[in-house]
């Protein structure tokens, strides 16, 4: 079997791996991964014949430039550690139950004003998407960014002990994938997995001082940098919601109680919809701060910020103003959304609600839970969709898919209206907007 040492000579001869038989450039070096539908050794020799310089396999293939490893996946994440350890680099690691890339993006915008950021694309957080992040790694960089996810227990620890980061960040724990996790406390140990390696490395973390879990999770920790809602001694980066009339409109300042410094209060108006990003906003200015970004620059990059990939936007259309947040959804998460949409100062709230899915045993009770938040809050309209949803008690409307949510719109035409979407992404409510 290969060894990884010898393994990464050869990608640096070939510097590009493809673990897609059907983009081989010419040169590349294709790696067999396997997943729940596919089995990447099948195809091996045809990614040789199409251009790749070599193939690594798991599985007994005969070939000249065929490569036997143990574990494609194991290989692609020690390669990908292998290559991280090239570059002697400010790695900052991002994770958490909610705001874990629009975190990542912020923190991305901030550094961008001043060095040369690595940051992950899209959601590329899982056992894959971390070592092609790491890949794209090169002598440009300044410093990196990277996200990681977790469905399961141990997934964080993986992770880390691949990208090996140099600071770290939870934006929070909350009640999400018990299915994998089994409890709230699995949630809690398995994104902690992140601190633990810090720790065990005497490296510095990013603490939300507001949020009593990540206190608790952090306690062990001397190099901290706290940011929050609320003041306090430790607090370095302190910050507070002006208004949201959509968008998020904040201020914050820089403090220091023991040397008797308080900064100014320094207002900044974004393209962000929800007071619950704030915590992202301010965990975003702490790490620019400690990494000696002006605070001009600062607030420029998170006044210029514009998410996408239907995470917290405003989108206007002919009829209706939408607030589209239909990435992905969990109890925690949803709270927050009705909470933020209920304190909007707007007129007509509507709405649309999708099914949160891989809460396991606790499904019905949390899907309840949702309803009767509702049922508070007073909109004038609300859609629910899903399975889950249709079991509740309630006064609303239930649609069994977005199919049904489409028909309903085509006949009932809402207007005028500003509409919260929101649901797990299997529930494909981003189809809506288009429709509304």
């Amino acid at each position: 079997m290969a060894d990884i040492k010898e393994l990464y000579k050869l990608y640096q001869q070939h510097p590009c791996i493809t673990t897609d038989s059907r983009n081989c450039p010419e040169g590349s070096i294709f790696l067999a991964l396997k997943g729940t539908t596919f089995d990447g050794n099948q195809y091996a020799l045809q990614a040789l014949e199409q251009g790749c310089a070599y193939a690594i396999v798991d599985e007994a293939i005969a070939g000249e430039r065929v490569i036997r490893v143990d574990d494609c996946l194991q290989t692609f994440k020690e390669l990908a550690r292998e290559h991280r350890r090239q570059f002697d680099i400010p790695v900052v690691g991002i994770t958490g139950t909610n705001g874990k890339t629009t975190t990542k993006e912020l923190v991305r915008a901030v550094l961008e004003r001043c060095y040369r950021v690595m940051a992950t694309e899209g959601n590329f957080n899982n056992d894959v998407g971390v070592p092609k992040t790491l890949f794209r790694l090169s002598q440009e960089h300044d410093i990196a960014v990277v996200e990681m996810g977790a469905s399961h227990p141990g997934d964080i620890k993986t992770l880390v002990e691949t990208a090996e980061p140099t600071c770290g960040l939870i934006t929070n724990v909350g009640r999400a994938h018990l299915q994998g996790f089994g409890s709230f406390e699995g949630v809690c140990r398995t994104k902690g997995e992140l601190y633990d390696y810090l720790f065990a490395h005497q490296l510095p973390v990013f603490v939300n001082h507001d949020n009593e879990h990540l206190m608790r999770m952090s306690d062990r920790f001397i190099d901290v940098y706290y940011y929050g809602q609320h003041d306090h001694e430790d607090v370095l980066i302190l910050g507070e919601v002006v208004r949201c009339d959509p968008f998020l409109t904040f201020r914050w300042r820089e403090q220091d109680h023991d040397a008797g410094y308080i900064g100014d209060w320094m207002e900044v108006k974004t393209h962000l919809i929800g007071a619950y990003n704030l915590d992202n906003l301010l965990a975003a200015i702490t790490v620019g701060y400690v990494n000696d970004v002006p605070f001009e620059e600062i607030n420029l990059a998170l006044q210029h910020y514009v998410p996408t990939n239907n995470r917290s936007q405003l989108t206007e259309t002919q009829h209706n103003r939408l607030i589209v947040d239909a990435y992905n959804a969990n109890p925690t998460s949803m709270q927050a959304a009705i909470d933020n949409f209920r304190l909007m100062d707007v007129p007509r709230k509507m709405a649309i609600l999708g099914d949160m899915r891989e809460l396991g045993d606790v499904s019905a009770e949390e899907h309840q839970r949702v309803a009767d938040m509702l049922q508070e809050a007073g909109f004038d309209e609300v859609w629910l969709v899903g399975e889950e949803f249709e079991k509740t008690h309630s006064p609303f409307r239930t649609f069994p898919d977005v199919e049904a949510v489409k028909a309903a719109i085509a006949l009932e035409q809402p207007r005028n209206y500003y509409i919260l979407i929101k649901g797990s992404n299997g529930i494909k409510l981003f189809q809506l907007p288009e429709f509304l």
